[in-house]
């Protein structure tokens, strides 16, 4: 039964909103922030390169497990305890991790910093839908989505440019005074709706099946996700292994969770198709987002020889644009339905997808690819505010949190595809671009000679004898096929982006349309 009076929090809606933001800014920055100090953070420990990686794997591992759980944990401890208990942890342990001592000791803290980041991202989320009015749950999901999107995208700027300047140890460091600042102001102004707090303390069974079978098939797939590519997938025993353990374990979860009182994951709730549809949106989302992420960074360091700092410059100008669009769609949101609101970010999301195969050379410059990099931003603000708001449009409110956890799980996964799909794409494709480009390079093509004949000749005014000269232009000639296979990977990844986008476009058309001054609400008729 409805309640005669909405509840209100105590303090200004929005000065809760900031802190909450500013927790989970704070986490979603760790995932990317560590990327560029692993060499550094190697040669430190007396590590190599490869296991160094673990120090992000571990962290990505743990996350995952815990984002899917934070409904039930949240119902356990209460949300605002919880929330507190998830900063506390990940402030610790990231004091923890900048003070250790060797490798071993850092993939253990840097384990029980995902713990705590876990639960920040969908309490977060969870504390906005309930302290925001339906009609301005847009708006402050789209603060959220300012730290959701914005900070995979200027963490790797950020922790190269700690890193160079002071030492890796700072990355994690910088979390301390952000962290206890974040602490006291939530402990001060954040409360738990009238609604949990009935539901608080609540006798409910632990699900040890539940969150052994999450464990396992969470930790298998992040896992095998991160090491795939480097392990030749399913030419690794252990990757096959990871992949069966996975696929056994996630299947078995759906099927026990469904049938559990107090599932750890409330799988029930994709009998609602909004909810649904919203998270296989987000799950593509995320492969969007840290595809993209990843793929122009790495084309202007590997193939262009720009530093991690200008790379990441390129990368800042969409990061500008997100800041900008964000609180626009949370206007937009209470006028038009989100539904077609989406419809239009996936469709200029596939246009930019696009126009990236045409645009993208080896002779790009720095302004161009600048300016290419906010075309494929500008679809990503028109859709995460509107996806978290299908996400609630017709699942119950008591469900709030079940529902943050859930869709930001999604993203999460995600991610992981995104980021472990672009590298095998890219690595399988130049393989294949360069057999088809060697098999039109023959001595016997005229153009070809005439290449290597007028390279030979440069280099031999340069001081090179004859006989090195040629043999040099040899090799020049194979670089420039390698960069033109690469260059050709890079455009077929960003084909099947494109691809991807239009299909979430027509996808958006089948979903429910809200009534946009009702927030997430599903409209009647």
């Amino acid at each position: 039964m409805a309640e005669t009076e909405p509840w209100k929090p105590k303090f200004n809606p929005w000065a809760i909103a900031v802190v909450v933001a500013m927790a989970a800014f704070m986490e979603v920055l760790d995932t990317s922030i560590a990327n560029v100090a692993l060499p550094h953070l190697a040669g430190d420990l007396g590590a190599s390169n490869d296991e160094s990686t673990w120090v992000l794997t571990s962290y990505l591992a743990s996350n995952a497990i815990v984002l899917p759980m934070g409904g039930w944990l949240a119902s356990i401890f209460g949300r605002k305890n919880f929330f507190l208990l998830c900063i506390l942890l990940f402030t610790i342990s990231s004091m923890l991790c900048g003070a250790a001592p060797s490798l071993g000791a850092l993939i253990l803290f840097r384990v029980m910093q995902g713990v705590g980041g876990g639960g920040l991202q969908p309490m977060a989320q969870a504390i906005l839908a309930d302290i925001f009015p339906p009609q301005q749950r847009g708006l402050a999901f789209a603060l959220y989505g300012i730290t959701a999107v914005t900070a995979p995208t200027i963490g790797p700027t950020l922790g190269g440019w700690i890193t160079d300047s002071y030492s890796w140890r700072w990355i994690f460091y910088i979390n301390l005074p952000v962290g206890a600042l974040a602490l006291f102001l939530a402990y001060k102004m954040v409360e738990d709706p009238p609604y949990l707090k009935r539901m608080k303390g609540a006798v409910m069974r632990v699900d040890y099946m539940g969150i052994a079978l999450l464990t396992l098939g969470v930790g298998a797939l992040q896992i095998l996700l991160d090491k795939g590519q480097e392990d030749d997938w399913f030419g690794s025993r252990f990757i096959v292994t990871l992949i069966a353990i996975s696929a056994t374990c996630l299947v078995a979860l759906v099927f026990w969770e469904w049938r559990q009182k107090d599932p750890i994951i409330d799988v029930r709730l994709f009998k609602y198709f909004s909810f649904a549809t919203a998270n296989v949106m987000m799950f593509i989302l995320g492969v969007m987002l840290f595809s993209s992420l990843v793929m122009m960074p790495q084309f202007l360091q590997t193939l262009l020889g720009y530093t991690a700092l200008n790379s990441g410059l390129v990368l800042s100008a969409s990061g500008v644009l997100l800041l900008i669009e964000m609180p626009i769609m949370g206007q937009l949101t209470t006028k038009l339905p989100a539904k077609y609101i989406v419809g239009f970010g996936w469709l200029l999301l596939a246009v930019a997808m696009y126009y990236s195969t045409m645009r993208l050379d080896l002779e790009i410059s720095f302004q161009s690819a600048m300016w290419l990099r906010v075309a494929q931003a500008s679809g990503l603000g028109f859709l995460f505010v509107p996806i978290s708001l299908i996400a609630y449009a017709d699942t119950p409110r008591e469900k709030g949190n079940s529902v943050a956890g859930m869709v930001n799980f999604m993203r999460n996964i995600g991610s992981g595809v995104g980021t472990s799909m672009v590298t095998t794409l890219l690595a399988r494709r130049a393989q294949v671009h360069q057999v088809m480009l060697s098999q039109h390079t023959t001595s016997l093509d005229p153009a070809l000679r005439g290449q290597l004949s007028g390279l030979s000749q440069q280099l031999v005014h340069s001081g090179i004898s004859a006989a090195d000269a040629q043999t040099h232009a040899y090799g020049l000639m194979y670089q420039s096929m390698q960069a033109q296979a690469q260059t050709l990977a890079y455009i077929d990844t960003y084909s099947l982006l494109a691809v991807g986008a239009g299909v979430m476009t027509l996808l958006a058309l089948l979903v429910k349309k809200n009534d946009p001054h009702a927030g997430g609400e599903v409209a009647v008729g």
